[in-house]
């Protein structure tokens, strides 16, 4: 079973006090979204397996760690998860990134699939999906289910604002995928938004309207 983990950490609370701010421009949106991304990453890669290894320093030799096994993969879903990806290469500068193309009908709610683009040994890697945020889980539950199709066994989701709706969605369609959470909101209202949530997270990451 995957487990469901909330972030505590007082940074990370504090980042997203600021996003939620409507006053927040999208240029310090952009940073914090970065920053969120990046605290919620070291956090998340807490049970990372590890490897002993010998090395030379230039005093002699030791016994040092290094991450054991797999490779990492950051997917975004486009295109608000694009935000996530630099702060998290910050913390894994050598995971490959692919991308995931959905949006949400507006009158269904349900996502509709225009891209897919995976690194080629996606498979044998460890996958972090990351998405802003997780509000009825369609796109989050859609995007998995892709990666699955195409072999993808290690995943994990990552979003900084998730509804209990979308929390539930996922735990119903993927008990086998561990999901952290920056903030764990009220509720969705009846246009399908996180309450209190902070709006259109694309739109502000991006500046569009």
């Amino acid at each position: 079973m995957g487990k469901i983990m909330i972030m505590e950490h007082p940074l990370i609370q504090h980042k997203i006090g600021w996003i939620r701010r409507s006053s927040t421009g999208s240029r310090d949106f952009r940073e914090i979204v970065g920053e969120i991304a990046m605290l919620m990453c070291y956090e998340a890669t807490r049970d990372l397996e590890l490897n002993n290894i010998e090395i030379e320093t230039p005093i002699c030799t030791t016994t040092a760690k290094e991450l054991k096994g797999k490779k990492l993969a950051i997917i975004p879903i486009l295109r608000a998860g694009l935000g996530m990806v630099d702060g998290m290469l910050k913390m894994i500068p050598a995971a490959k990134v692919g991308h995931i193309g959905l949006y949400r009908n507006p009158d269904t709610l349900e996502p509709v699939e225009y891209y897919c683009k995976l690194p080629e040994d996606c498979s044998e890697r460890e996958v972090f999906v990351v998405d802003p945020m997780l509000a009825t889980g369609g796109s989050a539950v859609a995007a998995i289910h892709m990666l699955k199709e195409k072999s993808v066994k290690n995943i994990h989701f990552m979003c900084i604002i998730a509804a209990p709706e979308g929390v539930e969605a996922m735990k119903l369609a993927h008990p086998d995928v561990d999901i952290y959470i920056g903030a764990l909101d009220e509720k969705l209202n009846e246009h399908g938004y996180i309450v209190p949530g902070l709006g259109d997270a694309g739109d502000r990451i991006f500046g569009t309207k």
